[in-house]
């Protein structure tokens, strides 16, 4: 299909995925959705039930606790894994800065998704450690 090359083209320039081969990310195309949301459209809320990992392929999203802008997410960042991680609702809401186009790895797919994909869980990793290293920053 066009529209899964077209995905695994564009997953193919993003550092979560750029270790992998072409048949392992056509592979994972097809364990993801694509989803495309409007400006404005809270993809997660605030202690609510997490839904997915969500990477984002255009546009870009706001991070927001009480209201409060907390970071801005762009192409190639993520969203949703430490809600599903732990089983726990999000701690914050992700909106829609403008057109927002996402594929999605639904919840209970995540775990068999990383272990079957070693490259992708290291790279998470290092982007949570990044993560966690700001938020120290912000705190301090």
């Amino acid at each position: 299909m066009e529209a899964d090359r077209n995905i695994a083209d564009v997953l193919g320039t993003l550092k979560l995925f750029a270790d992998l081969s072409r048949p392992q990310l056509e592979a994972a195309v097809h364990t993801l959705e694509e989803d495309w949301y409007s400006e404005g459209q809270r993809i997660l809320r605030q202690g609510l039930t997490g839904s997915g990992f969500h990477i984002i392929l255009e546009g870009e999203a706001a991070v927001k606790l009480a209201d409060r802008d907390v970071a801005k997410l762009g192409r190639g960042d993520f969203f949703g894994e430490i809600s599903v991680l732990l089983g726990e609702p999000p701690t914050a809401d992700v909106v829609a800065l403008g057109p927002l186009r996402c594929v999605v790895l639904p919840g209970p797919l995540l775990q068999e998704f990383l272990e079957t994909n070693p490259k992708v869980m290291f790279r998470m990793l290092q982007a949570e450690a990044g993560r966690l290293r700001n938020s120290l920053r912000w705190e301090a």
